[in-house]
């Protein structure tokens, strides 16, 4: 699933804009996180809320490195929220939360520093 985390990796080829614009990112609550013991890869089942337009999704995020399930309902993310769902064992995931490996390749969430309202959009 993931690309190479290297963080000397050159950047992708070029997109245009309307590439970009394509890919629908958007900042959600996590409403409720559970384990996911079923994972080939240790992982967690989240439930975030995107606001009332997208409404509350589902995702598989491998974050067990760095957070524990106490820490993670009412935390902002970003989630990429126009894949198609993806089956992951039982469990369908809806979105695809984001993060960024840190020096040792366990998985950061991507969040703002800053409240914004849940569906506000990446731009």
């Amino acid at each position: 699933m993931h690309l190479n985390h290297d963080n000397h990796t050159p950047a992708a080829a070029s997109i245009t804009f309307d590439d970009f614009l394509k890919v629908d990112i958007r900042i959600g609550t996590i409403v409720e996180a559970e384990p996911f013991p079923e994972a080939r890869k240790p992982a967690f089942k989240l439930k975030i809320d995107f606001g009332p337009a997208i409404g509350v999704k589902k995702s598989s995020a491998q974050i067990v490195d760095r957070y524990a399930l106490d820490e993670l309902v009412g935390r902002q993310v970003a989630a990429v929220v126009n894949f198609p769902p993806r089956q992951i064992g039982k469990f369908m995931s809806e979105v695809l939360t984001l993060g960024f490996a840190d020096e040792e390749g366990a998985v950061i969430l991507f969040a703002p520093d800053r409240v914004v309202p849940n569906g506000s959009r990446l731009f």
